[in-house]
């Protein structure tokens, strides 16, 4: 046996140390203690699950522990700003940019303040409703009644995924009909609780809410006043097919692609469809080492590859969508570029 042949042979308690080595190594870059700070305040919510879903798998892969705090928006941004050394990252969604392309106040481009990172899924759960009792039964009937000089009224929450939809109906309003954009109109209201009970006080015509949050309410008989009706999910189809057939409640995911494009159509621009998907993304400090970055990033492609991940996620009905840093920054501008252009359309 030649000498290279035997340099090769490692075995016993020297294979093990061999193989630990490398997970050892990247362990080292980020802090043993990492505070995942969220743009929400809610732990029951998509946001909180998502994060404890990546946080765990990373916890468990770099032999750290990595606790999601659910903060809000406002104050994830300040603890991400205030700390350069790695022991606070963040994970948020596409509002940490639509807030600002909505002007709304203290809201800073989080490509120019922060370092955008690895996206990890989406929430193909961004939703439309009207109630049961709506003569309104379809988006065509919405347009449609717009055109006709009717008032159009949509709970959303401003500046961010729930408004981006809005925005969606006006410019469609406007292509369609140029001028009966001015007949869709935002209610301005708050978290989720607060545009269902819009609608059941007879203050919107239709509302924005998810998947998950409002199908229970699609299952209710005709003459409950709570009872709704899905009319438009913004995903692509191509997201919503990844679903698990059996979708979510007692709606299919045949039933969730009727309201999603080219079924269910709310025009960008006269010849394609507008869609949105909402994804969950890592922000950074711009100031903190790079090698943490590249850290996360061989650690979640490892993740990812393994494959256990998904089955979490599909499971609480998100849609694995892992990009690697590169990746994920070039996505992620080209759609927030995209965005911007619909707002500006109708600003």
């Amino acid at each position: 046996m030649s000498i290279t042949r035997r340099n090769l042979i490692v075995t016993g308690a020297a294979a093990t140390a061999a193989l630990a080595a490398p997970r050892i190594a990247r362990a080292q870059a980020l802090p043993r203690n990492v505070r995942l700070v969220i743009g929400s305040s809610s732990t029951g919510g998509d946001t909180y699950q998502n994060s404890a879903i990546v946080a765990d798998a990373l916890s468990e892969h770099l032999g750290i522990n990595m606790r999601v705090d659910a903060v809000g928006a406002s104050e994830a941004f300040r603890a991400l700003g205030r700390d350069s050394r790695g022991t606070t990252l963040m994970m948020f969604h596409d509002q940490s940019y639509l807030q600002q392309l909505y002007g709304v106040e203290g809201s800073e481009d989080p490509f120019a303040a922060y370092t955008v990172g690895q996206t990890v899924a989406i929430n193909p759960g961004n939703a439309y409703l009207v109630a049961k009792s709506s003569p309104y039964q379809t988006m065509e009937d919405v347009l449609a009644a717009a055109a006709n000089g009717e008032r159009i009224r949509v709970a959303i929450q401003p500046g961010g995924v729930s408004e981006i939809g809005f925005s969606a109906m006006v410019n469609a309003a406007k292509v369609r009909a140029p001028g009966s954009e001015a007949n869709i109109v935002a209610v301005n209201t708050g978290d989720q609780a607060d545009k269902n009970q819009a609608m059941w006080d007879g203050l919107a015509d239709v509302i924005n809410g998810s998947i998950q949050a409002n199908e229970q309410f699609t299952q209710l008989p005709d003459d409950d006043q709570r009872a709704m009706r899905f009319v438009w999910i913004t995903a692509r189809p191509e997201t919503l097919q990844q679903a698990p057939a059996e979708g979510m409640g007692n709606t299919t995911r045949d039933d969730l692609l009727r309201y999603a494009s080219p079924q269910t159509s709310v025009t960008l621009d006269g010849s394609q469809d507008f869609t949105f998907d909402k994804e969950f993304f890592f922000l950074y400090n711009s100031e903190m080492d790079t090698a943490i970055i590249d850290q996360v990033d061989a650690a979640l492609t490892e993740i990812y590859a393994a494959g256990a991940i998904q089955e979490r996620q599909l499971g609480s009905f998100f849609i694995p969508n892992f990009l690697n840093f590169a990746d994920a920054q070039a996505h992620l501008t080209a759609k927030r570029d995209t965005y911007a252009e619909v707002i500006a359309e109708i600003s």
